[in-house]
């Protein structure tokens, strides 16, 4: 199934999505990679505020390359989402609705995603310059000294993405390999 989806986003917005599905996103996307969680960890032991509202916000584990003229942004492909799960559960308590990356989470972030009602979406690794194609603003907002790495605010329309965790615990990295291996026989 295909969902259209604006942020930020409501648990309402969330709960009909199953591991598999499509989404289109528009909307505020926020840019985090490691270097940027760390530091957002920093500021909430010090009692100071994150660089951007984190309830209903979606967060895109991105490093996007130098943007080429009359483009918003450059290539901005996904990167590796465990690299953050140290960070993600504590995220997610705070109100985050969605993270976007690549790979396989930890248990942990697993539990944390139904335990709050969000999600965990695929960007296409590989591609991008596709995924570049649906950003129409980006502006760095935090920490320009991490350089692709700097926290920015991407204005999106139509990004396409493939739910891999959904908040009932559906996990497409486990379901669709058994699907595949089930068609098989």
């Amino acid at each position: 199934m295909q969902y259209v989806l604006k942020t930020p986003l409501q648990k309402s917005d969330l709960a009909p999505l199953k591991a598999g599905d499509t989404v289109l996103l528009s909307g505020v996307v926020y840019t985090a990679r490691d270097a940027a969680h760390a530091r957002m960890m920093e500021l909430l032991d010090k009692g100071e505020p994150l660089p951007f509202p984190i309830e209903g916000a979606a967060v895109y584990y991105v490093g996007p390359t130098p943007e080429r003229p009359g483009c918003a942004i450059g290539a901005a492909g996904p990167t590796t989402s465990g690299r953050m799960d140290a960070y993600t559960p504590r995220l997610l308590d705070l109100g985050l609705s969605c993270m976007i990356g690549k790979g396989k989470r930890s248990e942990a972030v697993k539990q944390s995603v139904v335990k709050n009602g969000a999600v965990y979406l695929a960007a296409i690794g590989g591609a991008g310059a596709l995924m570049a194609g649906s950003v129409q603003s980006c502006e760095i907002i935090a920490w320009p000294d991490l350089g692709c790495e700097a926290v920015r605010r991407l204005v999106v329309k139509d990004f396409p993405l493939t739910v891999l965790l959904d908040t009932h615990g559906g996990d497409l990295y486990q379901s669709g390999p058994a699907a595949y291996l089930a068609s098989l026989t």
